[in-house]
């Protein structure tokens, strides 16, 4: 279970969600950034909660065939040249900051609808991400009993949004104190949000690529 988690940990680097909490934290009104912020992550953790039922679902579904990609050298193979794709895609960058103010737009006040676009931000993200399904793959071709793999799908959806979840409860912080030094810390990443977002890419690339080498030794 802790190798799965591992891939599930990797998957929490979350530029994205971790953006929008960001910008939600700057333009929230007083008295609602805890409650639209706790929703979002309610309905994220639902998404890929969901997502990971249904996908390991269909692993188990295929059986020996997971089993021997997870247990052969493609799965190696293939988490390094995910690791290179991101690499590169990160050298290339991007502006998101036109899609975090379509998310923003909706989460103005904490709603039903809140809870409906972090899960379809939970389930896009993941169905997107590479570890989030060699994760599963590995899950599904260990010797852990099904009962336990699909209680432990509870603990591989928090542990995916634990980044995020930590991003939210500092923002809170730094709500109530802009000065400590917390909140000088988000302030100053703010100021290179480039550079943050490029950092996270290739941590996320290096890590992909280390676990890959891993697997093949």
């Amino acid at each position: 279970m802790l190798h799965a988690l591992a891939y599930a940990f990797v998957d929490a680097v979350n530029v994205l969600l971790i953006g929008v909490l960001v910008a939600l934290a700057m333009m929230a009104a007083k008295g609602r950034y805890v409650p639209i912020a706790s929703l979002l992550i309610l309905g994220d953790w639902l998404g890929v909660l969901l997502l990971a039922l249904v996908v390991l679902l269909a692993f188990d579904g295929l059986g020996e065939f997971v089993k021997h990609i997870v247990d052969s050298a493609v799965f190696g193979i293939l988490l390094i040249l995910t690791g290179v794709l991101t690499a590169l895609l990160t050298l290339r960058g991007g502006d998101s900051s036109a899609l975090i103010n379509r998310i923003l737009e909706p989460l103005r006040s904490p709603s039903p609808l809140t809870v409906l676009v972090g899960l379809i931000l939970g389930a896009i993200q993941s169905a997107t991400s590479v570890p989030f399904f060699a994760g599963l793959a590995v899950l599904s071709a260990s010797d852990i009993p099904p009962a336990q793999r699909y209680c432990g799908l509870f603990l591989y959806a928090t542990v995916a949004l634990s980044l995020p979840i930590l991003a939210a409860l500092l923002l809170g912080l730094v709500r109530r104190t802009p000065n400590s030094l917390v909140g000088r810390g988000f302030e100053t990443a703010r100021a290179h949000k480039d550079l943050v977002v490029r950092a996270a890419g290739y941590l996320v690339a290096v890590l992909l690529v280390v676990i890959g080498i891993l697997r093949l030794i």
